[in-house]
């Protein structure tokens, strides 16, 4: 049979609201998106200077204003180290503070942050940095300088260089551009009521690597929020939070589920529980129910080639499309290849304005993996009338 690649225009318009438009390109794009990542900060830092703005679990935090000045600093330390505009820099630190100052403090240099995996083995770390062209690695102390901000980057300019592992356990480069993850920020946000009056938002990972992870961090603090780095968050009884993000197999460790009276305590006051972005099995989803059950839980589909975002399934619609990831939202857009497509079953592509726009160094891979606006994510997939996603087969990229 010969394969068709047939689109499935989403008919729930969820999330849209009017600001994500047709453009030129035949792409859907937000319309009054800030030009950079530093421009977005940057307002943000002076509407909640006096906020805190990141917070370790050892009670060590700092404001908005401390942040952004501690990585204003860094980014004059790296001017003098000669760091031009859009050179790499490699950031090898754990979740937490030094590792915020690290990476704002690239961006504001105008450079290109590479974060590495604190758990990855030197192999791993030697190949990024040569395969990224890193000429800096950021992972003792940081440098210091006359404070620095560059404020001319473009959206289309390359923001961040995230490292994923395909199927194969080959690792690839996935360029995002200021756009691609302005655009994750705004759909995130607008797929969720945080609301400006600082929520707190705990991170149950010790590496921010991922590119979903950032996300995350970024979108909270554009609205003030605080992020909570996790350490033994039960513990601390003071570390109460409105929102817990992580993969499902964090959420689910059974130190956190165990620890008793703290925790049920804690999981009252939890509002959110987000994985999305993540796979997770119907027993890990009823466990999640049943361990949090006043909170809302967030469920969707995202790769590091989307930001890690993409589709998201809404509560309403839990219930009534169970197993399914979501519905595209913010700008995505979907579509099935294969033989059995115009039946609902084949490769999911998608297009959006946080789809990247290539890969790093692989020309070839590039060219079968991102064809005519589409991104080919190997996942094989179902999709119904509606436009509800249910990934049959997942690639682990």
């Amino acid at each position: 049979m010969r394969s068709t690649l047939v689109e499935y225009p989403c008919s729930n318009q969820l999330l849209t609201d009017g600001r994500v438009s047709r453009a030129t390109d035949g792409l859907l794009r937000y319309r009054q998106l800030d030009p950079s990542l530093s421009e977005l900060l940057d307002v943000a830092v002076h509407r909640f200077s006096v906020r805190v703005a990141v917070e370790e679990v050892d009670g060590n935090h700092v404001t908005f204003a401390e942040l952004w000045a501690d990585a204003s600093r860094v980014a004059g330390g790296l001017k003098s180290r000669g760091i031009e505009i859009g050179d790499r820099v490699a950031i090898r630190f754990a979740a937490g503070i030094r590792w915020m100052e690290a990476c704002l403090g690239v961006i504001l240099a105008g450079g290109v942050p590479v974060s590495l995996g604190a758990a990855w083995a030197d192999t791993d770390v030697d190949w990024v940095i040569a395969d990224s062209g890193s000429v800096l690695v950021l992972d003792g102390e940081l440098p210091a300088g006359l404070p620095f901000i560059d404020d001319g980057a473009a959206p289309d300019e390359l923001a961040v260089l995230a490292y994923t592992t395909d199927s194969s356990g080959v690792m690839l480069g996935v360029e995002l551009t200021n756009e691609n993850l302005l655009s994750a920020i705004e759909a995130l946000l607008h797929s969720r009521d945080y609301g400006v009056e600082g929520v707190r938002n705990l991170l149950v990972d010790s590496d921010f690597r991922s590119i979903r992870q950032l996300v995350h961090v970024l979108a909270t603090l554009v609205v003030g929020g605080t992020v909570v780095v996790a350490g033994d968050f039960w513990r601390e009884s003071a570390h109460t939070v409105d929102i817990i993000t992580g993969r499902p197999e964090d959420l689910l460790e059974p130190r956190l589920l165990a620890a008793g009276p703290a925790a049920r305590a804690g999981s009252r006051s939890v509002r959110w529980i987000d994985c999305s972005g993540s796979p997770i099995t119907a027993e890990q989803e009823a466990k999640l129910l049943s361990a949090f059950p006043s909170a809302q839980h967030v469920i969707g589909w995202g790769k590091t080639e989307t930001c890690g975002a993409g589709l998201i399934l809404p509560m309403e619609s839990a219930s009534t499309h169970f197993g399914s990831v979501g519905i595209a939202f913010g700008g995505m857009e979907v579509a099935l290849f294969g033989p059995d497509a115009p039946d609902g079953y084949g490769e999911l592509l998608c297009r959006g304005p946080s789809v990247a726009r290539r890969y790093w160094n692989s020309p070839e891979l590039t060219s079968t993996r991102f064809t005519r606006g589409w991104f080919c994510t190997h996942d094989t997939a179902q999709i119904d009338a509606e436009g509800f996603v249910r990934i049959v087969e997942r690639n682990v990229a």
